[in-house]
């Protein structure tokens, strides 16, 4: 979470910088595509804004309301992070854009659109860096999208998201303002703005999927779950797993349900130390699982009275 948060503080001083900076080139020159990146900028740090709010506020404690804590305030708050970039980034960016083709207007010197835009790669390289960095560091060896699709810190993948946007963005007005000098033809300008706009959109949609998974809960990793699985099968009152159930309720924070059968034969008190066994070997290899509980399938008839099912906290 640290490198996380990290990335975000970056994204936030870069983003409005850069906002900044792309405000005033557009004042002067007129550029629809300056205004467009300009627009982007300011939306990326509103945006990283929230992201921090929601970091902070999933770290808040249980309660008698929520058991199981807050974790998935952040995936909330990413969701509305996605809705922004579509609706204000990539929505004004692309109306902006319809005018500037409808309406054409003469730039000024471009040179300035120049200057900017290159300063603003630089910056925007730097902060994409940071991201890639933290991104990395928490991932597993698979491919970048492979680590995307399973991951369960929305805060990593959603600055690297926007980063990488940011950087197509800018090529973008570069290549429009470019050509729209070069031949003389505004309008070119416009399509630029129309070009970062529905890039936008597509990273938003992009957003918007993986924080729909999980607004409503994903399940562990499979390899997490085979190592579950191995760790109560290996335990030697248990014959086997019947069912497994888990939830990510935020990115450490995982709920687990396991349907165990337990050898025939065994007495109350044994089921339940297996039990207790059981639940601390599961919580020292995967301390992301903080609620536990285990039920039991079936029991020798020689007993009084089956085990009942209780959480382990």
């Amino acid at each position: 979470m640290a490198s996380s948060k990290k990335a975000v503080y970056a994204a936030i001083v870069g983003n409005f910088a850069i906002a900044v900076t792309k405000f005033i080139a557009a004042g002067i020159t007129g550029s629809s595509a300056m205004l467009a990146e300009g627009i982007h900028s300011l939306v990326d740090t509103g945006n990283g804004g929230l992201l921090l709010v929601g970091m902070r506020r999933s770290r808040r404690e249980p309660t008698l309301q929520h058991p199981f804590g807050y974790g998935k305030d952040l995936y909330f708050y990413t969701l509305i992070v996605a809705i922004l970039i579509f609706g204000v980034g990539g929505g004004i960016s692309i109306y902006e854009g319809i005018l500037h083709v409808l309406h054409p207007v003469e730039m000024g010197d471009p040179t300035i659109s120049y200057v900017v835009l290159s300063i603003a790669v630089v910056f925007e390289a730097s902060v994409w860096w940071v991201a890639y960095k933290a991104f990395r560091n928490l991932s597993t060896g698979k491919g970048i999208w492979e680590e995307i699709r399973s991951s369960k810190d929305p805060t990593t993948f959603t600055v690297l998201f926007e980063d990488t946007a940011a950087l197509l963005g800018l090529l973008f007005a570069l290549v429009g303002i470019y050509l729209a000098n070069l031949l003389e033809m505004p309008v070119l300008d416009g399509v630029a703005s129309i070009c970062i706009g529905v890039l936008l959109c597509v990273i938003a949609s992009l957003l918007v999927i993986e924080s729909k998974g999980l607004l409503l809960g994903e399940s562990i990793a499979p390899d997490v779950r085979e190592s579950v699985r191995r760790i109560a099968t290996e335990d030697p009152a248990v014959e086997d797993v019947v069912r497994m159930m888990s939830m990510h309720m935020g990115p450490h924070e995982v709920v687990l349900n396991l349907d165990l059968t337990f050898r025939r034969g065994l007495r109350v008190a044994e089921v339940e130390s297996a039990v207790d066994r059981i639940d601390r070997a599961l919580r020292e290899e995967h301390p992301d699982i903080r609620y536990v509980t285990i039920e039991a399938e079936s029991l020798s008839e020689e007993d009084a009275q089956p085990p009942s099912s209780a959480p382990l906290h």
